[in-house]
């Protein structure tokens, strides 16, 4: 029983550091793109890159950390 929960929360914390690198990443990419259109927008301009990178890697980790949970939730409950 302990060996499947430290592997439950070891598969939680790497979906959610993958979810960070992946939201980062995607947010970085996204602002590039904005940046390197023909016409930014006013609000592309006005944006802060590093507040945005941030905002994306978090927003990846509570989507990696949740879609953990609910797939070793599911897991649990069928091996019951």
């Amino acid at each position: 029983m302990g060996i499947k929960i430290n592997r439950a929360y070891l598969v939680i914390a790497l979906c959610g550091i993958l979810g960070v690198i992946l939201g980062g990443t995607a947010s970085r990419a996204e602002l590039n793109q904005c940046l390197t259109a023909e016409v930014p927008t006013n609000s592309c301009l006005t944006q802060d890159p590093i507040t945005e990178t941030i905002e994306g890697m978090g927003v990846g980790l509570v989507a990696g950390a949740g879609a953990a949970v609910g797939a070793t939730w599911q897991q649990w409950r069928k091996d019951t």
